[in-house]
């Protein structure tokens, strides 16, 4: 049992604009968004910016702990509420995936946009000694259960005004380096996988997807993959949610297919 505790249309230059944060406070208002990953990082983040903007927020993430945190975070602005989604990507089968987008359903009743954001890596690592448990939870994590909790939600999201779904790429993902094996395999699938989606979506005039590239920003992630690095020197996840305001948001309507680098002059 599940417990609910070029770009852009004309052409124009989007993401010079993308860096402030729109006036319209109501921008999400009556929106439900899911958001994987909501427990740190940008996931959070966004979570938090998301609520802020008036939508309700369907909390995904491992530890009930985390997501407990940022949900009353959630409820201390006043604006929205939030819901909890406790779930482990790694250990998920189809059924669970269908099983979670049906309690979503039952419980909620509508979905209006998902912001896939969980990703899963070692960090670099020669493909000499990628195994196959390595490739299987890579890939899993990181292209398959976004995939498949798209079309187990997809019911929920065709019948919404306006719904979009936001997947995370990465650099690697478009320019494949040495080290970076089956993470930038995955990450290349996910923009493969909004290509093929937007045009099969074309017969849904409310629905949209497209990718978003986040860049190298201080995260838990990033300082788990590059320990070596001055994280705290680079963009913060704050930093970025202009672009996903864009993407989540009305403004957006009639963009996708498309791939968004966050940092990307």
């Amino acid at each position: 049992m599940w417990f609910l505790t070029s770009i852009g249309r004309a052409e124009i230059n989007i993401l010079d604009t993308l860096k402030t944060y729109p006036d319209d406070r109501n921008l999400l208002a009556d929106r439900v968004i899911l958001v994987t990953g909501a427990g740190q990082g940008i996931g959070r983040t966004a979570a938090l910016t998301f609520a802020k903007y008036g939508a309700t927020i369907i909390l995904h993430g491992r530890k009930t702990e985390k997501l407990e945190q940022v949900y009353d975070e959630i409820e201390t602005l006043g604006r929205a509420s939030a819901i909890f989604l406790p779930f482990d990507f790694e250990q998920a089968t189809e059924t669970g995936i269908v099983e979670l987008a049906g309690a979503i359903a039952s419980q909620i009743g509508r979905l209006d946009g998902i912001l896939h954001n969980v990703a899963w890596t070692t960090g670099p690592m020669p493909l000499e000694f990628h195994t196959l448990e390595h490739w299987q939870t890579t890939m899993q994590i990181n292209l398959l259960i976004p995939a498949m909790l798209t079309r187990a939600c997809f019911p929920l999201l065709k019948t919404a005004q306006d719904a979009s779904v936001i997947m995370t790429g990465d650099t690697h993902g478009q320019v494949p380096t040495a080290y970076w094996g089956a993470f930038a395999v995955a990450k290349a699938g996910v923009e493969a996988l909004v290509k093929i989606q937007s045009e099969e979506w074309e017969i849904y005039p409310n629905l949209r997807i497209n990718a978003l590239i986040p860049g190298a920003t201080d995260t838990p992630q990033r300082t788990k993959t590059h320990p070596g690095s001055n994280n705290r020197l680079l963009p913060k996840p704050a930093d970025l949610m202009g672009t996903y305001l864009f993407l989540m948001g009305p403004n957006s309507t009639g963009v996708t297919g498309k791939t968004f680098n966050c940092q990307k002059d």
